[in-house]
C-alpha cells in the first residue's frame, strides 16, 4: 500500500489523523464563514435584471380595497338580480358557502345605476364616476375568485398566495426578484388606512421566509408618514454621518453572517440617514401644483387622506420605489368595504373617499408618461354575496363572497378599455374565463419581466414561489 494511503494502525496514529481531520473541518468552517460574510456585505437590494428583457412595467401600485367591495355595486351589473329581488336563489345557480348569510336568505337587488363609458361602452356604477372616466385605460376582470370566505385567510391569499401567515407577500417577492432602484427610499412601502389594522394584520404584507431585507416599510397614517425626517437642531449632515458610521462599526464588530434580521437592521440605519439627507422633499406635497392636488382631492373631505396617499404613491414610484400598497379601509368592519349591515351607506361612504383619488392617480401617471411602466391593481380580498344579510333593524347588507368578483388592472403594459370574464346572471359564480389570485400574481410578475418558475427561494426543502405551483398569465389583457 502506498505511504499516502496507509491505514491507521495505532492509537497514536489515530490521534494524529483525527487532529488533522478536525483542523481541516475548522478550516472549512472558517472559509464558509468568510464566504457568507462576503455575501452579506453585498447589497441584496441592488437592481437585478429581469428574467425577460424589456419588461412592460417597472413598479406596482396596489390600491387595496380592504373588506371586499361589491362587484354587483361597482363593475358587474345584474339586471336579473334586481328582477329576483326578495326571492330565494334559484336552484340552477348552485350552492354557495357563506359566513353569515342564512340558508333561507333572499336575493338582494342593487339601488345603483350603471352607465356605459369609454370607447367600448363598459358599464360602471354611479358609485365610481371618476374611475369611469379612466375606463379606456382599465382592464376590468369580472371573473376573479379565491379559496377562502373569511377576511384573514382571504387577505393572506390575496397578498401571499397562501391562506396562512408566514409566506412572502407580492411586494417582497417583487423586490427579491428585481431589487430596488431607489437608494434613499424603501423598495417596498405599505400605507395603511388611519382607521386601524386589518384582520390579517402586518403578516400579510411581510417577507415571510425571505431575508428580512425584503420586508416592507410601513408608513404612519396621517400627514406625517415618516417621523424625524429632519436632522435635529444643531446637528449637521457630517456629524450625523459620523454617528451612523460609529453605530455601523459597532454592529459589524462581531457579525453573525446567518442573522439576516440583524443585517437588515444594520441597513436600516443607512437608509434612515439617506432619507434624512436626501428624501424629505418626497413627503412635502406643497411642491405640487394646485391642479394636481385638486385632481387627487387633497385638501378637502372625504378624499383628503386617500388622495394624499395616492399622490405620495406616485411620488414614490417616480423616484424608484418598486412596490407600494395603498390601503382603503381599516379597523372595525364598517370602516372597511365590509358591508354586512347596510350596503348603501357603506359603499357610498367608501367610494366617496377613494373614487376621485384613484382616478387622479391614473390621470396623473398618464399625463407624466409614467402609466406605461407603472402597473396599477385595484381590488379586495373578495366580493359581496347576491343574497341579503338582513339585520334585526331591517337594514340589508351583503356577506363575504369568494366565488366570483371583480378586480381591475391598468398601466404597465395592460391593454385597457375591455372587460374580461363574467359571473353568472346573479353574480354568484365566475363562469367565463375564471381567474384565481394565482393568475393575478402571475400576470403581475409577467409584466415586470419575472418568470414564476425562476422566482423561487428554498424553504424547508422546497423551492417556494409566489404562485404556489402554477398560475396563468391573463393573456387577454397583456
Amino acid at each position: 500500500m502506498a505511504k499516502h494511503s496507509q491505514w491507521t494502525r495505532t492509537r497514536r496514529e489515530l490521534l494524529r489523523d483525527s487532529c488533522c481531520g478536525m483542523g481541516y473541518l475548522a478550516l472549512q468552517a472558517m472559509a464558509g464563514s468568510q464566504a457568507l460574510r462576503a455575501a452579506s456585505s453585498q447589497n441584496p437590494l441592488a437592481p437585478k435584471p429581469p428574467h425577460v428583457a424589456n419588461p412592460k412595467a417597472k413598479s406596482v401600485i396596489f390600491l387595496f380595497m380592504a373588506g371586499g367591495p361589491s362587484h354587483i355595486e361597482t363593475f358587474d351589473p345584474k339586471p336579473l338580480l334586481n328582477e329576483l329581488h326578495g326571492q330565494p336563489r334559484p336552484a340552477e345557480f348552485g350552492e354557495a358557502k357563506y359566513q353569515f348569510v342564512k340558508p333561507d336568505a333572499k336575493l338582494l337587488g342593487t339601488k345603483r345605476t350603471f352607465k356605459r363609458y369609454g370607447k367600448a361602452g363598459i358599464p360602471v356604477s354611479d358609485l365610481l364616476p371618476h374611475t369611469a372616466s379612466c375606463i379606456d385605460d382599465i382592464a376590468v376582470l369580472r371573473s376573479c375568485h379565491g379559496d377562502m370566505v373569511v377576511h384573514s385567510a382571504a387577505q393572506y391569499e390575496l397578498m401571499t398566495g397562501r391562506i396562512v401567515p408566514g409566506f412572502p407577500s407580492m411586494g417582497s417577492w417583487v423586490v427579491y426578484g428585481l431589487g430596488a432602484e431607489a437608494e434613499s427610499l424603501p423598495a417596498y412601502v405599505v400605507m395603511p388606512d388611519p382607521d386601524g389594522a386589518l384582520e390579517a394584520g402586518q403578516p400579510m404584507y411581510m417577507n415571510g421566509f425571505l431575508p428580512a431585507v425584503y420586508q416592507p416599510t410601513t408608513f404612519r397614517p396621517g400627514d406625517r408618514p415618516v417621523l424625524n425626517l429632519d436632522l435635529p437642531a444643531g446637528i449637521g449632515r457630517e456629524e450625523r454621518r459620523k454617528t451612523v458610521d460609529l453605530i455601523q462599526a459597532l454592529n459589524r464588530a462581531s457579525p453573525d453572517p446567518l442573522d439576516d434580521e440583524f443585517e437588515a437592521r444594520i441597513r436600516t440605519y443607512d437608509l434612515a440617514f439617506k432619507m434624512q439627507t436626501e428624501a424629505p422633499e418626497v413627503f412635502d406635497l406643497s411642491s405640487e401644483g394646485a391642479g394636481t392636488l385638486e385632481m387627487y382631492g387633497v385638501g378637502k373631505e372625504p378624499t383628503h387622506d386617500y388622495g394624499r396617499r395616492c399622490l405620495l404613491a406616485r411620488r414614490l414610484v417616480e423616484r424608484g420605489v418598486r412596490f407600494v400598497t395603498v390601503v382603503s379601509g381599516g379597523g372595525p368592519g364598517r370602516l372597511q368595504w365590509d358591508a354586512h349591515n347596510d350596503i348603501e351607506e357603506n359603499h357610498l361612504r367608501m367610494a366617496a373617499q377613494t373614487d376621485q383619488p384613484v382616478a387622479g392617480l391614473l390621470k396623473d401617471l398618464k399625463q407624466r408618461g409614467m402609466l406605461d411602466e407603472t402597473l396599477v391593481l385595484w381590488g379586495g380580498e373578495f366580493g359581496r354575496s347576491p343574497e341579503a344579510e338582513t339585520r334585526q333593524d331591517g337594514s340589508a347588507g351583503r356577506d363575504h363572497h369568494n366565488l366570483g368578483f371583480t378586480m381591475w388592472m391598468a398601466g404597465g403594459g395592460i391593454r385597457g378599455g375591455q372587460v374580461v370574464g363574467a359571473t353568472d346572471a346573479i353574480g354568484l359564480r365566475a363562469v367565463e374565463q375564471p381567474y384565481h389570485f394565482r393568475d393575478i400574481h402571475t400576470t403581475i410578475l409577467h409584466q415586470l419581466g419575472l418568470d414564476q418558475y425562476k422566482l423561487t427561494y428554498p424553504h424547508l426543502g422546497r423551492d417556494e414561489r409566489l404562485t404556489l405551483v402554477h398560475g396563468h398569465v391573463i393573456e387577454e389583457i397583456v
